[in-house]
């Protein structure tokens, strides 16, 4: 596996190392010896599936607060997305900065976001699905979020014909400043 390190500290996209020959291919997408290495977490205690019906659907952005704070690794299984992290972290230097990774079944990338990030995407593809692993249990108390077009973010979200968002993502505040 390589782990790219991206403009927001901790925060890395994680690319398999495939192995092909006539029979399709062979990828190692998870290793705790090699996470270790790199100072990541090893340790999930929860896995989720995202399935999304159409193109332009968008889930985001979503975090846990403290004490709760999770680490997620998100892959995408099927079809494509177009995946953004946010530092939620007021105390950080990177706060309210942000990246964007495509993540597709063909790349079969995933993103690395620790504790304490925003995160959320937008279907490239319809029939998306995304598979999380998280490190911590889901406490609905803890849940929080952001605006997904918080205008001092200014995250590029790809165009599309319509955005599929739920009435509880588009209740979301900015972050504050």
């Amino acid at each position: 596996m390589r782990f790219l390190p991206t403009a927001l500290p901790g925060v890395f996209v994680i690319e398999p190392e495939p192995k092909a020959d006539d029979r399709g291919l062979f990828a190692r997408t998870y290793c705790a010896t090699e996470f270790a290495s790199h100072g990541l977490c090893t340790n999930w205690m929860q896995c989720n599936v995202s399935f999304n019906t159409r193109v332009g659907t968008l889930r985001g952005m979503h975090w846990q607060a403290a004490p709760h704070e999770e680490v997620k690794l998100v892959r995408c299984t099927a079809g494509a997305a177009f995946d953004v992290v946010v530092d939620a972290r007021p105390e950080s230097p990177t706060y309210r900065k942000w990246v964007a990774v495509e993540i597709t079944a063909e790349n079969r990338r995933a993103v690395y976001i620790p504790g304490g990030f925003a995160h959320g995407f937008q279907t490239l593809a319809a029939g998306a699905e995304l598979f999380y692993q998280m490190s911590a249990v889901y406490v609905p108390e803890a849940a929080r979020g952001a605006r997904w077009d918080d205008p001092a973010l200014g995250i590029a979200w790809p165009a599309c014909e319509a955005r599929v968002i739920a009435a509880r993502d588009l209740s979301f505040l900015d972050l504050p400043t």
